[in-house]
């Protein structure tokens, strides 16, 4: 299973927000940051600190990539 956090760093840029004022704001690592940088799984309660932070919902920040998905667009 892949993510990918894409919506999140469109957000970002939208609010005008650097990924170093979300750390500030949702109280998150560099380690957990360079994880979604590689669109890595992080813990729910990160991605509930972040919609806090953001003020939106785990939809509008984080997508899940299917297998089937990538192969049917193929």
């Amino acid at each position: 299973m892949k993510f990918s956090y894409n919506k999140l760093w469109k957000l970002l840029i939208d609010n005008g927000m650097m990924k170093k004022d979300l750390m500030a704001k949702a109280n998150i690592t560099s380690t957990t940051m360079a994880k979604m940088g590689k669109d890595q799984p992080v813990s729910m309660e990160v991605l509930g600190r972040i919609c806090v932070a953001m003020q939106c919902n785990i939809g509008d920040i984080v997508d899940v990539i299917l297998p089937n998905a990538q192969e049917a667009s193929r």
